[in-house]
């Protein structure tokens, strides 16, 4: 790989047909406005934001459980911060909480086992949300629970596997020429999963780091995939192989496989997605709080287009009520609400 320099050059210089290219990981995004990614780039070469942000892609229903959790008598709903704002049909976990529902934040799920070893008689309903990355420490939670005999433990799961979406991805939006792979769900799952898609649609992916010279090299190698005389070979190029191998964290996939199975999940933006979503398995079922079909997405307004900004179609600031009617502190879409979030991002930096 040619250095920084002579890259950025070859990038602001691309003067061939417009690619779009889509980064999946919120990160990627939000280091992509910090560092001024796209004042380096050709005008031509167009970053869109894609479904990276699990919270994002979190169904209403889920949200209006986790609130009807917080309101039942002996029981605590605890979440990590960014959950809090996320709307469901009836308020946000926030307004709630303001409203008395029990609601308590989290930093880590196994912080969870000791709280309930001290209070037997409140049932404690983890708010299970994320990728690949963060299934093992939910994984790991019902473990140490089990092995300590903690009995009032319960996971309420919207635990989301990203292929699935980038397939659904790839087969419905035509128009993106690449995928800047997600770094960290990358160092859990590997680089060859990829190549499947890089082989049926002919698009290349390139897996990269967080850092801005990461996210150009990675830019840059999918550009170079796309010139004429490298494009029937498009393929997966892994650029972040301090951090991911080819195939990937075996430990954390056979933790995941252990106490997760797959099954249809909804994604906001994009969904109903077979085998995307991951729930515990029968022999784990004392833990689980109802996880399965809760599917109901909540009616946005009309002029909201947070799916449109899911699934790359648009940016944030061309939908209509972005920084406006939808803000930071009065979020109407997902994707305004989380630090990961395109319109979040976009709304701070932009």
């Amino acid at each position: 790989m040619k250095n920084v320099e002579l890259i950025i050059k070859e990038l602001k210089e691309y003067d061939g047909p417009v690619i779009k290219i889509m980064e999946v990981c919120g990160t990627h995004t939000a280091s992509i406005f910090k560092s001024g990614v796209r004042s380096l780039i050709s005008g031509k070469i167009k970053l869109i934001s894609g479904p990276g942000c699990p919270v994002c892609v979190t169904p209403a229903a889920y949200i209006d459980r986790c609130i009807e959790y917080a309101l039942k008598e002996n029981h605590v709903l605890v979440t990590f911060g960014d959950m809090m704002k996320v709307p469901g049909q009836n308020g946000s976990l926030s307004q709630a909480k303001g409203d008395g529902a029990r609601v308590e934040l989290m930093y880590s799920p196994m912080e969870i086992v000791e709280k309930a070893k001290q209070n037997p008689d409140i049932i404690y309903v983890i708010a299970g949300v994320g990728f690949e990355t963060t299934v093992p420490a939910y994984a790991l939670t019902i473990e140490e629970a089990a092995r300590q005999g903690v009995q009032n433990i319960r996971l309420l799961t919207a635990l989301k596997t990203v292929m699935p979406a980038l397939r659904w991805i790839c087969e419905n939006e035509a128009g993106i020429d690449g995928y800047l792979c997600p770094g960290h769900v990358s160092v859990i799952i590997g680089s060859e999963i990829y190549r499947e898609l890089a082989d049926r649609y002919e698009r290349p992916f390139a897996v990269a780091g967080f850092e801005p010279e990461h996210i150009l090299a990675g830019i840059y190698d999918i550009v170079k995939q796309l010139e004429p005389k490298a494009k029937t070979e498009a393929t997966v190029h892994n650029i972040y192989k301090n951090a991911v191998k080819a195939e990937g964290n075996k430990k954390a996939q056979e933790v995941i496989h252990r106490y997760f199975e797959p099954g249809s999940a909804m994604w906001r933006g994009l969904g109903m997605i077979p085998d995307s979503g991951l729930y515990l398995r029968s022999e784990y079922e004392a833990y689980d709080a109802g996880s399965k079909g809760l599917d109901q997405d909540i009616q946005l307004p009309e002029s909201c287009r947070c799916g449109e900004v899911i699934i790359g179609r648009i940016n944030p600031n061309e939908c209509p009520m972005f920084g406006e009617a939808c803000n930071p502190m009065n979020p109407y879409g997902p994707c305004m609400v989380s630090s990961e979030g395109a319109c979040g991002i976009w709304y701070r930096n932009v």
